[in-house]
């Protein structure tokens, strides 16, 4: 709530006294609003945190857009319908380009820029090359280059390799750039690289580029290759790259185990500390996600519960943060990075399979854990008692994937004893994939306690939409003639056949192809009255290309169907077009 307050007020200057030239213009509107968002919420609670939950966002919607055929520019060139353009790229990577130029310049011309901008063009309608003129009139650089970063759709790929020579005391660096794959190549863009080193005492080696001191420890890479070679190293370091992920960027470095779990331990950069652990879990989850599909067993999971286990022991470390070590990689995340022939149904065994693992070896601590973070006063929305609730709620997680009957009991008990929303839904999200008679009674009883209120109820009903139980899409088809349930109510669809659809990764796609039908038939009963809540609806099948064949038929079959019926909104045309071709 207070973040989108912000973002609405924030565009009184960033949409209102300074509006858009044209619609093309879209992100100097939205991108630029998000990104001064970002940093209030960063202001009012924990920068890491904040940080944390963007690039999550970030990967999760716009990496996959950039990545398929609804792939567009910050900037378009061309459209079809503007509301289609509403989009995470425009949203969200449209706020990293943002927060680039402020990596690239610093914290003083930046706002001297912003300032710029704000004095200049009030009252005005402007485009991005006024934007950009702003930063080169008050920096002296010339930021032709960087205005690609607007114009060329796709996510960059970043390669580093590593030399280091004992006894010159030197490490060589060197940093490549490339489209992404299926993307049409385009001119090298200039890549913030906020970097460090970390030494065998757990400390940033000084960093020094031809005598000099490096204060930022950034380096742009603004062509397709470069080498950088750092003096006065006295040991192999381990590199940390993209710190505060300085760069909206797909990042290739042969980080070893042993190195990511260095870094969980010691990277001065709490985000990169998180990031490490991020990959070292992913590395377990293809792992296990291989042996599954491959009809092995896997036992892979151990030393990365310990380097988990070392992480979270840092007394230092604020509840909200320790709560995002905790938090493993979605589902959606693992088949994102398994590439083509996805099998959704392994990812998911292979995700219950590390979890259940973590939580088997580390039980007694997170049990201590749990207890730990109970809060017995007054609830409280400031982030200290958030994080609290967080980090509660995220270790319950883990017990509850347990299963046995002391970890439902707990489950059960965190969701009848709750005493405000967040431990409530958290516990009712869990059971709702639990067949058990608990489930049944949260279910009645959060219905009967919230029916009166229209937006909560939109809890219930995405609860059991994001349901893994074999029984899913028979209970939701029921839900759609729930007298609570209105299909012309934007949230109502988005709670129940959105969160199927975007979050239900084992139900949206049954192998009998019935998720995608049921999808379909609701983007067209939609499209009658809504076509804008239809198109967004459509997103969900755009990595359709990447599944193993079988539901890559199913899938394609539902779209065709609809890109056959007559009649269409501009809105659905030109999204389901753009799947199919692409």
């Amino acid at each position: 709530i207070e973040s989108v307050v912000a973002h609405e007020y924030f565009h009184n200057w960033t949409g209102n006294r300074i509006t858009c030239r044209d619609w093309f213009q879209l992100c100097l509107k939205e991108g630029l609003t998000v990104y001064r968002d970002q940093e209030f919420s960063s202001d009012e609670r924990s920068r890491t945190v904040q940080r944390i939950a963007d690039v999550r966002q970030l990967k999760a919607t716009q990496f996959p857009e950039d990545a398929g055929p609804l792939a567009h520019p910050v900037r378009p060139e061309s459209y079809i319908e503007i509301n289609n353009f509403y989009t995470a790229t425009v949203y969200e990577k449209g706020a990293e380009l943002v927060r680039m130029l402020d990596c690239i310049l610093g914290p003083k011309k930046f706002k001297a820029g912003m300032d710029l901008y704000f004095e200049r063009h009030d009252g005005e309608a402007a485009t991005i090359e006024d934007f950009l003129a702003c930063f080169a009139a008050v920096s002296g650089r010339d930021l032709s280059q960087f205005k690609l970063w607007y114009s060329q759709a796709g996510t960059p790929h970043l390669t580093c390799t590593l030399a280091y020579d004992a006894s010159a005391h030197t490490l060589a660096m060197t940093l490549t750039q490339e489209a992404g794959a299926g993307r049409p190549k385009g001119k090298p863009v200039p890549i913030p690289v906020r970097l460090g080193l970390i030494g065998k005492d757990g400390t940033d080696v000084p960093l020094y580029l031809s005598g000099t001191h490096l204060d930022e420890g950034v380096v742009v890479l603004d062509k397709a290759t470069a080498t950088y070679r750092f003096q006065n190293v006295t040991g192999r370091p381990v590199a940390s790259l993209l710190r505060g992920f300085s760069a909206p960027v797909r990042l290739k470095l042969d980080n070893s185990d042993g190195d990511l779990a260095y870094l969980a331990a010691h990277d001065t950069d709490l985000f990169n500390r998180w990031q490490s652990l991020q990959e070292y879990a992913m590395r377990n989850l293809l792992q296990i996600y291989g042996s599954l599909k491959a009809g092995r067993r896997s036992t892979r999971g151990g030393p990365f519960a310990q380097t988990l286990k070392d992480a979270l022991s840092g007394k230092e470390l604020e509840p909200a943060y320790r709560a995002e070590l905790l938090r493993l990689p979605s589902v959606s995340d693992l088949m994102r990075e398994a590439g083509d022939g996805i099998d959704p149904a392994a990812a998911m065994r292979a995700h219950k399979q590390l979890m259940r693992r973590v939580a088997n070896l580390l039980g007694d601590d997170l049990e201590r854990l749990y207890a730990s973070a109970r809060e017995t006063g007054p609830y409280s929305p400031h982030a200290p008692s958030a994080g609290k609730r967080a980090l509660r709620n995220t270790v319950l997680t883990f017990l509850s994937a347990r299963g046995s009957d002391k970890d439902l009991k707990r489950l059960s008990g965190h969701y009848f004893s709750a005493t405000n929303m967040t431990d409530q839904a958290h516990a009712l999200s869990l059971l709702a994939h639990i067949d058990t008679p608990a489930r049944t009674r949260a279910l009645a009883h959060f219905h009967d306690r919230w029916k009166g209120d229209d937006l909560v109820i939109d809890i219930w009903f995405a609860a059991q939409a994001q349901s893994s139980l074999p029984g899913a899409l028979t209970a939701i088809k029921e839900l759609i003639g729930h007298p609570l349930f209105k299909i012309t109510t934007p949230n109502k669809v988005r709670a129940l056949i959105g969160t199927f659809a975007m979050s239900n990764p084992s139900q949206f796609h049954r192998p009998d192809g019935a998720g995608y039908a049921f999808v379909a038939e609701q983007v067209l009963a939609i499209d009658r009255f809504n076509p804008q809540v239809a198109s967004r609806l459509l997103s969900s099948f755009r990595s359709w290309r990447t599944l193993e064949p079988g539901r890559q038929e199913k899938a394609k079959a539902s779209l065709t169907g609809i890109a056959k019926t007559p009649r269409l909104s501009r809105d659905v045309h030109e999204i389901v077009s753009k799947i199919l071709d692409g």
